[in-house]
């Protein structure tokens, strides 16, 4: 039986018990949230992972993604992009590749790294069919399923899959038109293979197979964003909300069928459309987990939009969002070093507490233990307690002040210093 199975018969597991642990809620309101669909723990017979749940009740979490591109096929750069991004706090890494020998890759990433990884099999499909017949219009769609149990197969804990681009989504994209195009790879490769072949998306169209498939390997199908927008002025328009109708009727199905599923979304969004997003996806798909990808609350700043995304990240965390996907610096503009991924999953990782002191009030205890080690002036707490320990320690230690219990911001005019004189908290 799957996890989904076992929490409809009332069965705990040991996976439920580790992330309720985690958690700080009981055993029975994961084992609730799987049977519902409103948890989901990422699994694989595979491999032993770092468990995390993801959904209603849980804190947001963060994935980081990697991947080589056709332009630079450095493994060992991707690998130490994994590395950096386990050891920046993410929860979950996404192995993306669209350049080199696609399953050595996979592989590699998930025998090095103690996160669920996800993956998207389509893109190995399309581009083998680019690389072998000439065109990614060629793609044979028994490849499609094939690639997918292959990716299962690795350790795959997870897949983003586009089931929800079918003849009406194209229809309402056409019939619409867009300021900022089609920005999603995957989105893009189906669109034109439905177009090319006058034939339908055979991910929605053999729907059930896919489902068997991803049932046998234990794989929790993430329902890929195709008509995500890649402008601001594009957000929450017709294809979208279009290809979110189909995904949740399909998500509903895949639930009953015993697979854990995901709901992406929405690329880029002004701010104030975020609260409105996460409620039409709450609703429509019976409150699944909601995996936000940026969101990018402003389409004008290239070389940050690591701060862009984490603006509207917190705002998504705090409406109810469940899981973040990180932006580096270098979205727009080129692959990311391991720098850049390490800075991408802490700004998510800022954004995402951010909400969660809105949702999920517990999680503020971090902040009042913050304001009582500023308060005394404990230096080791204050380190301890902050996201990023090292770097907090490495800008302090050099300006350190002439007085070792203050800073040089203030120097010896400290106000905490000031006030303990004569007043005690």
């Amino acid at each position: 039986m799957t996890i989904v199975e076992d929490a409809k018969k009332g069965l705990i597991t040991e996976e439920m018990k580790v992330v309720a642990k985690s958690e700080g809620v009981t055993e029975d309101f994961i084992r609730r949230g799987i049977a519902g669909g409103h948890i989901v723990i990422p699994m694989t017979p595979y491999r032993k992972v770092k468990l995390c749940g993801i959904g209603s009740g849980l804190r947001t979490k963060v994935n980081a993604s990697i991947g080589t591109s056709s332009d630079i096929v450095n493994v060992e750069e991707e690998l130490e992009k994994a590395r950096q991004a386990e050891l920046a706090g993410a929860d979950t890494l996404m192995e993306l590749s669209t350049g080199g020998d696609f399953l050595d890759i996979r592989r590699r990433v998930c025998e090095q790294s103690n996160l669920s990884v996800g993956s998207v099999p389509l893109y190995q499909a399309f581009i083998e069919a680019a690389r072998n017949k000439g065109g990614v219009v060629f793609m044979d769609e028994d490849d499609l399923f094939k690639i997918t149990e292959q990716q299962a197969k690795l350790g795959t804990n997870f897949m983003a899959i586009h089931t929800g681009i079918n003849y009406e989504t194209v229809k309402r994209l056409k019939n619409q038109g867009r300021h900022g195009g089609l920005v999603s790879r995957g989105g893009a490769f189906m669109t034109a293979w439905m177009l090319h072949n006058e034939m339908e998306n055979p991910l929605y169209r053999r729907f059930d197979y896919l489902v068997e498939i991803l049932k046998e390997h234990e794989v929790t199908l993430s329902f890929g964003n195709g008509m995500r927008a890649g402008a601001c002025h594009d957000a929450t328009d017709r294809a979208a909300i279009q290809e979110l109708l189909i995904n949740a009727e399909l998500a509903d199905q895949a639930t009953a069928a015993g697979v854990q599923c995901i709901m992406e979304g929405p690329g880029h969004i002004p701010l104030d459309e975020i609260k409105t997003n996460v409620q039409l996806e709450k609703r429509v798909t019976n409150n699944k987990p909601f995996y936000m990808l940026g969101p990018l609350v402003t389409d004008i700043a290239p070389g940050y939009d690591d701060r862009v995304a984490a603006i509207g990240a917190s705002v998504s965390s705090a409406a109810g969002a469940d899981f973040i996907c990180y932006v580096t610096p270098a979205e727009h503009l080129a692959l990311p070093t391991p720098e850049e991924v390490y800075e991408g999953v802490i700004s998510s990782r800022i954004a995402a507490h951010v909400g969660d002191m809105v949702k999920l009030p517990k999680t503020r205890e971090a902040d009042l233990e913050m304001g009582h080690a500023r308060r005394d002036l404990d230096w080791e707490r204050q380190y301890s307690v902050s996201i990023n320990p090292e770097k907090a320690r490495c800008i302090r230690n050099s300006r350190m002040p002439a007085d070792s219990d203050a800073c040089t911001m203030c120097g010896d005019f400290c106000a905490i210093k000031i006030v303990q004189k004569n007043f005690n908290f």
